[in-house]
């Protein structure tokens, strides 16, 4: 298997979690998914798992954060270009989310920041690596 990453988010809602989370370009593989959990793809390395609260328990003995709250992780999405950063954007609004902040824009990079249904962090962006390189190798105004 090659190396992924596997992201568990506890949510109060799987089905209400599973749309948003379809309505923002996530695919839902049913063969990892039921009332307790869905196995949401985003590509071949990275998946999201929404687990119900009970379930997730079963994987800590830490208190679940409250989300919309408390931060515990913010989570970054990388796109190709401005568009798509405001497309993903634009789909999680519609779909109840909301946005953390304005869009910023560092020249090098652009993003963008929303919370899903239960208030876990999402960052989408847009780089130019080699603008950033340079960017970060000028000397810092004093």
């Amino acid at each position: 298997m090659p190396r992924a990453i596997f992201v568990n988010l506890p949510v109060a809602d799987v089905a209400k979690a599973t749309a948003f989370y379809e309505a923002i370009g996530f695919e839902k593989n049913p063969t990892f998914s039921n009332e307790q959990a869905s196995a949401m793809v985003w590509s071949d390395s990275i998946y999201v798992m929404l687990l119900e609260h009970a379930f997730y328990r079963t994987f800590t003995n830490k208190q679940i954060i409250e989300a919309r709250t408390h931060s515990g992780a913010l989570l970054a999405l990388s796109f190709d270009s401005r568009a798509e950063v405001d497309a993903i954007t634009q789909a999680a609004l519609a779909a109840g989310g909301k946005e953390m902040h304005d869009p910023e824009d560092l020249g090098f990079m652009y993003s963008r920041a929303f919370d899903d249904l239960d208030g876990h962090g999402w960052g989408p962006f847009t780089m130019d690596m080699a603008a950033a390189a340079e960017a970060h190798a000028q000397p810092a105004e004093a």
